[in-house]
């Protein structure tokens, strides 16, 4: 069976990033982008989802993190798209309710091939230290667009700020490792027409 790996670089004026990942993975990481938070993210992401990611980012930090984490998401779903390739014999589908503590979040994706992201955050915290949590959709946004996939993220209630939004990228990592699972009915491409 075919790794399903892939590489991609992009560097603008703004932004100079790395993403390598693996689907076949086991969870391993390196990831370097400057912000903390997203590191924190993009690690449990890898560990939970059990693929290998590696992410080394430069941005114009002291400007703002917005091209930084934006970029982030586009170099990621161009690589999770190269890696599935024609996304034969993959599940298609995953969903999951995830809690954390006292936060609960819904997550279901589909890997049909139609950007779209659905989000709703329960949680009305504005920053976790200095990181705007508002720029998580906008991350999840870039990277659907590139990883040409159907993302719903719902997180329910929970007061605790950090807690949310683990509780969000746990339950993508978890719907993501669902839906790019082999099955093992599924000789050919999970669709009726035929194509994703």
């Amino acid at each position: 069976m075919k790794t399903r790996r892939a590489k991609q670089h992009r560097q603008t004026r703004e932004t100079n990033i790395t993403v390598a990942i693996n689907l076949d993975g086991s969870g391993h990481y390196r990831v370097s982008t400057g912000i903390p938070f997203m590191d924190h993210m993009l690690e449990l992401f890898a560990r939970h989802a059990l693929v290998d990611l590696e992410i080394k980012a430069t941005g114009d930090l002291p400007v703002d993190y917005h091209h930084t984490v934006e970029d982030l998401g586009l170099v990621l779903g161009t690589c999770m798209d190269q890696a599935l390739g024609d996304r034969k014999g993959i599940r298609r589908y995953g969903s999951i309710a995830l809690p954390m503590d006292e936060s609960l979040s819904r997550v279901a994706i589909d890997l049909g091939g139609r950007p779209f992201l659905v989000y709703s955050i329960a949680n009305r915290t504005r920053r976790i230290r200095d990181f705007d949590v508002k720029l998580i959709e906008e991350f999840f946004r870039a990277m659907v667009v590139q990883g040409r996939m159907n993302l719903h993220i719902e997180h329910v209630y929970g007061d605790e700020a950090h807690h949310a939004y683990e509780s969000v990228f746990k339950g993508f990592a978890r719907a993501f490792r669902m839906a790019v699972e082999h099955d093992s009915r599924e000789k050919s491409i999970p669709s009726s027409k035929g194509k994703i």
